[in-house]
């Protein structure tokens, strides 16, 4: 017998979880629901075209409106939520009233909190619920703890990861894969990093260096950004001895972009009264900042069609058997030709439909589980590898160690 799945937004990444779980996941059902129905419909009919035999159906639907998602998880096995953030601590409420395991795409660590906070109720709904799954937080941290089990004693991680256009195009040099402001919050605000063991603030677009790859990549500009570690440093404090660091991953310049856009105050959400000049009757008019700028900026980094590359390198630094080690683990993935599916939709998605599955399979524990904790990480290596990623690792000596 197999699962049912429920979809709570299936515009991009939520999708490519759906087709991952029509592959993988033992599904008998899935049910993909969107506020817009044709793009509920499309994706259905994708889905089952891809997939070769006719799984997925549709529903127009509001998650907004919590009946009628209620309504949708009657009978579920599991739901992974592909909306907005803002939606996920009612949606996860929902999962544990209707006893269905519940992953989501989350990107912000404030509202993973709150859905922690509920770590006994799911517990005794015998679910398990899994926040902030995707490409970063998610799969960055997974392979985190991946590489800390390359080395005996861990005492630093580096984490560095992005999504970019293959072909990028001047002046932005960038794509935007997702939804615009998934990508303008984790521009806002810092990050909450380990250094020196404690948890430390770090404002986003501090501590600009640049990284190396093999080409056709080449040389990468890394800064901070928020967001990219969810809850990993309060559970990895004190098992990593000194620093825990995440950096998004762009094309040179793109860091002096836009953080002179944030410097301007266009990434603010506080509305702002304008004065205009312009017409019979000059007046004012008040904005929202951010809104303004998604509604200038968005058309011109967005694209039906990107072609994109994702990158991930994480970087462990520690000891083995006494001597110093570094182990480095490193994966790239290009926009897919057979199915369609971005990078960015494989990585995000994917990760999130792993964890769906080992929840379902009684494979993992139940509760709210922090993503660090779900799944180790070399399970996840394993499925992810199992899905065609290409993973690579490497244990250097101490002369390369020394060097990070």
């Amino acid at each position: 017998m197999g699962y049912r799945y429920v979809l709570l937004g299936t515009g991009r990444q939520g999708l490519a979880a759906a087709y991952d779980l029509g592959r993988f996941g033992d599904a008998d059902d899935i049910l993909l629901c969107d506020i817009d129905g044709k793009v509920a419909d499309s994706g259905a009919e994708r889905l089952n075209r891809l997939l070769g035999r006719r799984v997925a159906r549709s529903r127009q639907l509001d998650v907004a409106n919590t009946r009628t998602v209620a309504t949708a998880l009657d009978g579920a096995s599991a739901c992974i939520s592909s909306v907005h953030y803002l939606y996920n601590v009612d949606i996860t409420l929902l999962a544990i009233e209707k006893k269905v395991h519940m992953t989501d795409f989350g990107g912000n660590t404030d509202v993973v909190w709150q859905q922690r906070a509920l770590a006994e109720d799911a517990e005794r709904a015998g679910i398990t619920i899994v926040p902030d799954c995707g490409m970063g937080p998610g799969l960055n941290v997974s392979l985190a703890t991946y590489a800390m089990s390359l080395v005996d004693v861990p005492r630093d991680v580096f984490i560095w990861d992005g999504g970019l256009p293959q072909d990028p195009e001047p002046p932005w040099n960038y794509a935007c894969t997702f939804a615009m402001g998934g990508l303008t919050n984790e521009y806002d605000g810092h990050a909450m990093f380990l250094r020196d063991g404690r948890i430390t603030p770090v404002a986003c677009f501090a501590d600009l260096e640049e990284v190396d790859f093999p080409q056709p990549i080449g040389r990468l500009e890394a800064f901070v950004t928020s967001g990219g570690l969810s809850t990993s440093p309060w559970t990895l404090q004190g098992k990593l001895r000194r620093r825990l660091e995440n950096k998004t991953l762009r094309y040179r310049g793109h860091c002096a972009q836009f953080k002179a856009f944030s410097d301007l105050g266009l990434l603010g959400l506080d509305p702002i009264e304008v004065k205009t000049s312009t017409g019979p009757t000059p007046g004012a008019t008040t904005i929202v900042p951010r809104d303004l700028f998604h509604a200038l900026l968005g058309p011109k980094i967005s694209r039906d069609l990107v072609r994109d590359i994702c990158v991930m390198r994480v970087k462990c630094v520690g000891e083995t058997k006494g001597r110093p080690a570094c182990a480095t683990v490193d994966l790239v993935d290009r926009y897919d030709e057979a199915t369609g599916f971005t990078a960015m939709q494989r990585l995000t998605g994917w990760h999130a439909s792993i964890m769906t599955i080992v929840a379902v399979r009684g494979e993992t524990s139940r509760g709210v589980v922090p993503v660090e904790l779900a799944l180790s990480g070399r399970r996840v290596v394993e499925e992810s590898r199992r899905r065609g990623f290409a993973i690579t690792e490497q244990i250097d000596d101490v002369r390369a160690a020394a060097t990070v």
